[in-house]
């Protein structure tokens, strides 16, 4: 089968098309041929070495298909599902192995393949922020970072859905317009001003909460637009992995500060229910748009890569993988 790897790590050139050995599963696993796969930041930091991993391996955290495996013990997943789940770096390929846990089943008349392969990561993602990280409730004033990107925009509707008020920063006027289009009450162009002086005059005791996928580059801006007792939660590096910092200086105004990860989120089955559930529900009723920016072949994954490093797109990218 054909399948995107690395063998050494690099920039978006280091990705190749190869040939491997289409893979079984053991017991508690299924095979799903992946109709399509997601492209996130995560994948980008695997490729360029700021999260370890074996070499040579493909990458991949999500993916949506068809099952045509199901090994010994799965009992709620049978061949000929349709499936979105989550990966562990081997979604660029046309067939992959999973974890059954780590699946949700979807109705592929009512949910395309391509909104099920785009929702699974960052919807998930976003649920656990909103509601695991800090738990948005009427009234709370929400910074977004990057609200014009692929998990900012679930941030914001989430957010909107929990009653919440939403400051989302963009670096454009067309950017601008898709945070606003996603909920965001308003928009702040980073590129033009100071995020922790705008958010001040918008809400002059700063936010309760800030989601910052963003990372080095944005990092003291979205701590000082906090107020006290506020929470800043970094969950991405997009712009580089934060310094190391002083636990001092968060003392003045009693800030708490959070560095999640969604699979720290899902480890037991009541978590997954949860999660998994809520998403799926929320997905059903229509009440989410995830908006899938740009579709590529599976032999243009370095493009998609250089595409989503240059920060000039907005939405979700994906790989369309064929099935021969």
């Amino acid at each position: 089968m054909k399948s995107v790897q690395l063998d050494h790590i690099g920039g978006p050139e280091v990705l190749k098309v190869v040939d491997i050995p289409q893979p079984t599963a053991k017991a508690g696993e299924i095979v799903v041929r992946n109709r399509y796969a997601g492209v996130n930041f995560i994948d980008t930091y695997f490729r360029a070495g700021v999260y370890p991993t074996q070499l040579p391996t493909s990458l991949g955290q999500e993916g949506a298909g068809d099952v045509v495996e199901v090994g010994e013990g799965v009992d709620t997943i049978s061949v000929g599902d349709s499936v979105a789940y989550l990966g562990n770096q081997n979604t660029y390929a046309q067939y992959s192995v999973v974890d059954s846990t780590q699946a949700m089943k979807f109705d592929s008349s009512a949910v395309s393949f391509e909104t099920a392969a785009a929702s699974l990561l960052q919807g998930l993602t976003a649920h656990t922020l909103v509601t695991r990280s800090f738990d948005v409730k009427p009234g709370h004033w929400v910074l977004v970072q990057a609200g014009a990107g692929g998990t900012g925009r679930i941030l914001t509707q989430m957010c909107k859905l929990a009653g919440a008020k939403v400051i989302a920063t963009v670096s454009s006027q067309q950017k601008a317009e898709v945070a606003k289009q996603a909920g965001a009450d308003h928009v702040v162009l980073y590129t033009e001003e100071s995020v922790p002086e705008a958010v001040r005059r918008i809400v002059p005791d700063g936010v309760h909460v800030v989601y910052d996928g963003v990372g080095k580059s944005t990092f003291e801006g979205s701590i000082a637009s906090l107020r006290r007792l506020g929470t800043m939660v970094s969950f991405g590096n997009a712009s580089g992995t934060v310094p190391p910092v002083s636990l001092l200086s968060l003392a003045k105004d009693n800030l708490v500060l959070l560095r999640p990860r969604l699979y720290g989120y899902i480890v037991t089955k009541e978590e997954r229910e949860r999660h998994f559930g809520a998403l799926a529900e929320l997905i059903a009723q229509k009440k989410l748009d995830f908006q899938v920016f740009k579709i590529y072949m599976l032999e243009d994954a370095a493009q998609a890569h250089a595409d989503l490093q240059s920060r000039k797109t907005t939405g979700k990218l994906l790989l369309s993988i064929p099935s021969e």
